[in-house]
């Protein structure tokens, strides 16, 4: 019964450790520059695993000279864009928006692989996703529909970093990139991740206050650093070799509606009608659009 606690609690607590990032970039992002945040979480982040990784990495020195040309692509994916591009969305858009809009990306990432990989797309994968842009499409125009379409600067540079994570979880996919261990290969990735968010980082700080300006916003670095990051990373990881890929995937349903409960209870976020529609129909057609038959 307790092993039975602990897996369900695995499978709980990974999508929630995901969620986090958003939340807690809203949260901070008024007192540190959102190019210095990216910077600081995957630098911060490279640090913290490097002890673990490094003997790794080691070992792994020359596959990652070999299969690892994509790497700095997955870096500019995953850490530039879908850090420092989401930290300057959050100036604009709420954590509410931001989470219901990045849902997206599990739709997105079904229509690469059926462009690029030939997944096969039938009704109910047409349905959801139908559904699931729908969703987006109310929160993104606060419900004004199509008339209304005008995407304010935050929600749509959530939108872009939205397909860039969808980009970055197909590339995960290719056989050169699955072929390097996993530690290894996030450890490497963080490293280039953080070397391309620097140069921009160094501008914030030449521009103007960029560092965290509290105790409360470096707890804030801390904790993208480590939970969105790290926690989420291993814990995923553990997931796949306890249940498999295919469960793990599934729980990634968590990210939204934990995402926006944590926006209204630790930002005081208020919950408007379309947000709800929003919610109403991007759950459904996301889990419609992806989940194995």
């Amino acid at each position: 019964m307790l092993g039975r606690l602990r897996d369900f609690a695995l499978v709980a607590v990974v999508p929630l450790l995901f969620a986090t990032n958003i939340v807690i970039g809203r949260a901070v992002i008024d007192e540190v520059g959102p190019w210095t945040l990216a910077f600081l979480r995957w630098g911060g982040a490279f640090l913290i695993l490097l002890p673990f990784a490094a003997a790794g990495l080691k070992r792994d020195a020359a596959t990652l000279v070999v299969h690892g040309r994509l790497i700095p692509v997955l870096s500019f994916l995953g850490m530039f864009v879908c850090g420092g591009l989401v930290y300057v969305g959050l100036h604009h858009t709420t954590a509410t928006n931001g989470t219901l809009i990045y849902a997206g990306a599990n739709i997105l990432i079904l229509i690469l692989e059926w462009l690029f990989r030939g997944r096969p797309v039938g009704p109910r994968e047409l349905i959801g996703t139908a559904l699931a842009f729908a969703g987006v499409l109310v929160v993104a125009t606060r419900g004004a529909g199509i008339s209304g379409f005008a995407l304010n600067p935050g929600d749509l540079l959530i939108a872009v970093a939205a397909t860039a994570w969808a980009i970055y979880a197909v590339l995960q996919k290719r056989t050169d990139i699955t072929s390097i261990p996993g530690l290894s290969l996030f450890a490497a990735t963080m490293f280039a991740g953080a070397a391309l968010l620097l140069p921009m980082a160094m501008w914030e700080f030449a521009s103007g206050p960029a560092l965290p300006a509290s105790a409360r916003a470096w707890l804030g670095v801390l904790g993208v650093a480590l939970m969105p990051s790290i926690g989420a990373f291993f814990g995923y990881q553990l997931g796949v070799r306890r249940f498999g890929p295919a469960t793990m995937a599934m729980s990634s349903y968590l990210w939204t509606p934990y995402g926006v409960l944590l926006a209204l209870i630790f930002l005081g976020e208020r919950l408007h009608l379309y947000h709800l529609i929003g919610l109403a129909l991007i759950l459904p057609g996301v889990v419609l659009a992806t989940a194995r038959r």
